[in-house]
């Protein structure tokens, strides 16, 4: 069983460790290896019936391979792409495993471009995986990735201008949107991690190329795309003038780069707990309840809510010192989830690409605009897998720094076995028993860990040495 190579979570709702669980024995029934029209790919998560690997999907199915402790190479995919990169520095968004060529790309966006996030993919594979060599032997491919995307799509004013299936949003109407705000913060968070990668490297070159980019990116957007009357980033037609119709999640790209002020931030997450904005029972609705194109059906995308953009807004919120409110929204939508996989009554529930943002169930499309994908993994495991262990259970794990920081809004029964740090496989679990709350910890190899409890208003970092030892919260 899967079970026996990957962590092994606890929490107090046995549910979420239970989808969990689940998520991780699909991806096992959808992994291929060995893929004999790709030899470079020792391995993939399959979940397209039309065989075709996507750069966006593996993107987002990294960011959780890589806590199946090397069960599932998350770098596999990834290196699949950099192996077929042109010698212009494009990388083609999907390609067909049957005969390893290139798909047929579409006239609106015929170089096949899709989000910048292997920047911010490769970052949290040197966190988690701990391989330098890895960072240094990747950034001459993402570099001409970059300068290939600025070339074909950088406009004179700086900002750049793409086919809307670039931006990924679904379905979703743009209004003759010229430059996506959602796309131009893309590329602010592709040259703000390019320069974090500098900086690990010690390449101060490439280091301050980078942060002179993403400065650039971010000045422009603060003073083109934001709003001072409505306190909100809107995409701009041609001419430059912001199209307020055009109010979507696509936004919160913008905290998740780190553009916005602590004040213009306040403004955003407002809008974020508004009900007659992106504050539905189930956050957060692709478009808010204000926009005339919203759907309480969802729609696809138009009101939908899409785990991949909770994923986005969930980590824009934690940069802005709001990691209580959004490990509420985290575990608010895991529960709707949830609902929609085990429904009352005799139906067969299911997970999907997009849901309802009221009630549970998947986004239902009337109009024959979206398709909803059935048992989407790359977005699924993005939050029964990755937030669950970094926002709901609350672990922020590095393995170059040998830290492991745990933040917990309050004092709860859960925890982590069996977490690979490279060679060294740590558990850390808190539960109460009579000498009250305590923290149970083992490793293999000598760390440090830092336990904040909010609620307690207590902090204390620690060396962790190898072998088994405890802690009590009261003598914190």
């Amino acid at each position: 069983m899967v079970k026996d190579f990957v962590p092994c979570v606890h929490f107090y709702d046995q549910d979420f460790v239970d989808m969990y669980d689940r998520t991780w024995v699909w991806i096992e029934e959808n992994w291929k290896e060995n893929v004999k029209s790709a030899p470079a790919l020792q391995g993939c998560l399959y979940t397209d019936k039309d065989n075709v690997i996507s750069l966006f999907d593996c993107c987002l199915e990294s960011l959780f391979l890589v806590y199946s402790n090397q069960k599932f190479d998350p770098c596999s995919q990834i290196d699949f792409f950099y192996a077929n990169q042109g010698e212009d520095g494009s990388i083609c968004a999907n390609y067909d495993l049957t005969t390893g060529a290139p798909v047929l790309l579409t006239e609106e966006n015929p170089l096949g471009l899709t989000l910048p996030l292997l920047p911010y993919v490769e970052y949290c594979f040197y966190h988690k995986i701990g391989n330098k060599k890895r960072l240094k032997e990747v950034v001459p491919s993402l570099e001409k990735y970059i300068k290939w995307i600025s070339d074909n799509y950088q406009k004179e004013n700086g900002l750049f201008s793409v086919p809307y299936s670039a931006c990924e949003l679904g379905n979703i109407r743009r209004h003759n949107a010229c430059y996506t705000v959602d796309y131009n913060a893309a590329m602010a968070l592709a040259a703000l991690y390019m320069s974090n990668i500098g900086d690990i490297l010690n390449d101060k070159e490439l280091s301050f190329r980078y942060k002179r980019i993403y400065f650039s990116l971010k000045t422009r957007i603060n003073s083109m795309m934001w709003d001072n009357e409505s306190h909100f980033y809107y995409d701009l037609d041609e001419a430059g003038n912001r199209i307020t119709a055009n109010k979507h999640i696509g936004c919160y790209w913008t905290m998740m780069a780190e553009i916005p002020n602590f004040e213009s931030a306040d403004y955003l997450i407002r809008q974020l707990k508004d009900p007659q904005e992106f504050g539905t029972d189930n956050p957060f609705p692709c478009l808010p309840v204000s926009n005339p194109d919203y759907s309480e059906n969802g729609e696809g995308y138009r009101g939908g809510v899409v785990p991949f953009y909770t994923y986005i807004v969930i980590k824009g919120l934690v940069k802005y010192t709001t990691s209580i409110f959004a490990r509420e929204c985290a575990i608010r939508h895991m529960y709707f989830i949830l609902d929609t996989l085990h429904p009352d009554g005799e139906k067969v529930g299911e997970v999907w690409q997009a849901y309802k943002p009221c009630a549970e169930g998947p986004s239902i499309s009337t109009d024959g605009s979206f398709t909803n994908r059935r048992r989407y993994l790359p977005m699924l495991g993005l939050i029964t897998i990755t937030l669950m262990i970094e926002n709901i259970i609350g672990l922020d794990i590095s393995l170059p720094r040998k830290t492991v920081d745990w933040m917990m809004p309050s004092l709860e029964a859960m925890g982590i076995e069996r977490l690979s740090l490279k060679r060294n496989f740590i558990t850390i679990l808190s539960n109460k028993n009579l000498r009250g709350w305590e923290i149970r910890l083992e490793s293999e190899k000598l760390y440090y860990f830092t336990i904040e409890i909010l609620d307690e208003q207590k902090k204390k970092t620690l060396p962790i040495p190898s072998g088994k030892c405890s802690m009590l919260i009261d003598k914190l």
